[in-house]
């Protein structure tokens, strides 16, 4: 049996004590049994979530695993105000680079992105790679890709999963190693549909992972 990965993207959102409930909630994971071969569960909350996130995650014995949203371009050093591959590795396992909303929002270019990558597997982290298209450039290194088509990121209107598939597997063409996710208005009740394909590896679940229930009925239904 493959594995699959399910992605929880929470975004910006949840302060402090939003977070602590969404944690209390969502260790009900445990209950799961989940076999870590077959589906592995990755959490990325926002900078400031990382450190409670971590010691929760410990402390409780959750079966997941830590993501960032981001990354700095920039290695350590005078660059106030980021942070970087070096600093999230003390927390986190994995890292969210090159999402739609960064691209658009913050004018995250090509050669930008390479660069984080190339930092973020020079300090041990594993990247989870965004792109909106089959076309887009995915820099040598990169493992596991994440497929978002921007008309399905928060509007409910999700991809089909013979489009995402088709996709998938075009983009996995000329990198047959790549693991493929699929991200875009995933829920509980279209879970299956993405996962059940041969060229989807896993979803990144943005909107309905705020839910902590709602994402663990994703991870049972995936």
């Amino acid at each position: 049996m493959r594995k699959l990965l399910i992605v929880a993207n929470l975004k910006s959102y949840k302060n402090e004590n939003e977070a602590k409930n969404w944690l209390e909630t969502f260790k009900k994971i445990n209950e799961l049994s989940l076999n870590p071969a077959q589906k592995e569960v990755i959490v990325c909350p926002s900078f400031t979530q990382l450190f409670s996130f971590s010691s929760y995650f410990s402390s409780n014995n959750i079966n997941a695993n830590l993501g960032a949203q981001n990354v700095s371009p920039f290695d350590e050093g005078a660059f106030t105000g980021e942070v970087n591959a070096k600093q999230i590795k003390d927390f986190a396992t994995y890292v969210l680079i090159g999402h739609s909303e960064r691209r658009k929002n913050f004018g995250e270019t090509e050669d930008m992105l390479a660069k984080k990558v190339q930092l973020s597997l020079d300090c041990g982290l594993n990247p989870i790679f965004l792109v909106q298209g089959k076309d887009n450039i995915i820099p040598q290194g990169v493992k596991i890709v994440a497929y978002e088509p921007v008309s399905a990121i928060g509007t409910g209107n999700p991809d089909t999963p013979e489009s995402a598939d088709m996709v998938a597997g075009v983009i996995k063409m000329n990198r047959s190693e790549l693991m493929v996710l699929y991200g875009g208005s995933v829920k509980s009740v279209n879970v299956k549909g993405f996962t059940e394909r041969s060229n989807i590896d896993g979803v990144l679940v943005g909107g309905a992972s705020l839910d902590a229930q709602e994402f663990i009925k994703i991870i049972e239904n995936a």
